[in-house]
């Protein structure tokens, strides 16, 4: 076959296999992601090991695939940026910033422990500190994404811990991002002269303050979506993402700040509409696969199997007791708590990336990213059969009543006789 006919034959099966998958997750009452990214680390390069397989996927196809790969996480991105409500976050309330905060503080300082422990290991030459910082980061993400369609899916995203876990979220990886770059940075392997990183201020202010009042403008009439505007957005959010590339950070930083400049109107939800739709379904399930190649069987060793309870232990009981303390500590119920550690626990999609970044800056050996990816899927996994304990349908149902009823006595009668 052709070249370009092997490579649309590819992108069917993989778009077949990402659906079909993605379904039977659903089936399972997991987030559809998780069947998506277990075809993509799993079925298809297993498939790929096999003569007919590897035959659909020469070197040639691999690197378009990485191409694509490339845009669908900068479209991801984008996504979780129009996603982060910074209003939300401004007004969020000192128990979403604590639980944030202990969410980001204690997994950190666990997860730096268990670098030091697979420094002299894996680290590279060179950058032991950034990969310390690094790794410690990818055992802080809770995947914000995941945690909407989570709650979405269950009908929790109305309750209060629901509302107090993605508020909370957004805080928590908004702190991750800062950290991630500074890993990025330290690594010196982002792909520009070190020099170039001091340009990142000047262009965090051109985006803030020079971007966001001329997308406020273009995006004034908010009840279409024209291509005009449409290729605006996508022109503007590629070219910051080639941007922070080049001076030396990743593609991923650039396209979530566009996002997150994105100004809040009816045309930014059909943005995030349009695009979410066609990344998920074509280009997201590419990125799975992409990450599925750089999966190391050989990390499944009795050494590999300890090192991988270790990073389980440390990213799970971080989480979920940085969680647990700081809720408690602010006066939520032992419940509620809880379920804000089962939550904020769900890594997902947003760890493949940061995983990603991690190979393609040289700061993850084969074998301990398949670990890591191991971890991603485990603990997002096992959000729905906990939530299904700590917080079952009939406590749900009765909280949800129970606020019904208070935004109906908080609610005036108009037919009311106020002259009593």
């Amino acid at each position: 076959m052709s070249h370009i006919v092997t490579l649309l034959v590819v992108l069917a099966l993989i778009i077949t296999l990402a659906r079909l998958l993605g379904a039977g997750a659903r089936r399972l009452g997991q987030p559809p992601v998780i069947g998506e990214v277990l075809a993509g680390v799993l079925v298809l390069p297993l498939l790929i090991a096999t003569p007919p397989g590897a035959a659909l996927f020469p070197d040639a196809i691999r690197s378009d695939l990485s191409i694509l790969a490339n845009l669908g996480v900068a479209l991801f991105m984008f996504v979780v940026g129009m996603e982060l409500d910074t209003a939300t976050v401004r007004k969020s309330g000192r128990t979403a910033v604590a639980v944030a905060v202990a969410c980001m503080a204690l997994p950190f300082a666990l997860g730096l422990l268990v670098a030091l422990a697979l420094a002299g290991q894996h680290a590279p030459d060179g950058s032991r500190t950034a990969f310390l910082v690094y790794f410690a980061v990818a055992m802080s993400i809770t995947a914000f994404p995941v945690l909407a369609r989570l709650l979405t899916d269950r009908g929790m995203q109305r309750t209060a811990s629901g509302s107090l876990a993605l508020t909370s979220a957004a805080i928590n990886d908004a702190l991750a991002w800062v950290l991630l770059a500074v890993a990025v940075a330290l690594s010196g392997q982002g792909g520009g002269d070190q020099w170039l990183l001091a340009l990142s201020a000047p262009y965090l202010a051109l985006m803030l303050w020079g971007v966001r009042p001329a997308l406020a403008k273009v995006m004034a009439d908010d009840r279409v979506l024209g291509p005009g505007k449409l290729a605006v957005v996508v022109a503007g959010m590629l070219l910051s993402a080639a941007f922070t590339e080049w001076i030396g950070l990743h593609l991923i930083f650039g396209a979530f700040l566009f996002g997150v400049v994105m100004p809040p109107s009816g045309v930014r939800q059909l943005v995030h509409e349009k695009v979410a739709e066609l990344n998920g379904v074509l280009l997201l399930p590419i990125f799975f696969i992409v990450a599925g190649l750089n999966i190391d069987l050989n990390a499944f060793t009795v050494n590999g199997l300890g090192w991988l309870a270790l990073i389980l232990v440390a990213a799970i009981t971080g989480k979920f007791l940085g969680a647990y303390a700081a809720a408690r500590a602010c006066g939520c119920p032992p419940r509620q708590s809880a379920v804000l550690g089962t939550l904020m626990n769900t890594r997902g999609l947003t760890e493949l990336v940061v995983l990603s970044i991690g190979v393609h800056m040289g700061l993850l050996t084969p074998q301990l990213y398949t670990l890591m990816v191991i971890m991603a899927l485990v603990t997002t996994a096992m959000a729905a059969p906990l939530l299904s304990v700590l917080y079952p349908q009939r406590v749900m149902d009765a909280e949800l009543r129970d606020l019904g009823g208070a935004v109906r006595a908080a609610t005036p009668n108009p037919t009311a006789d106020t002259t009593k």
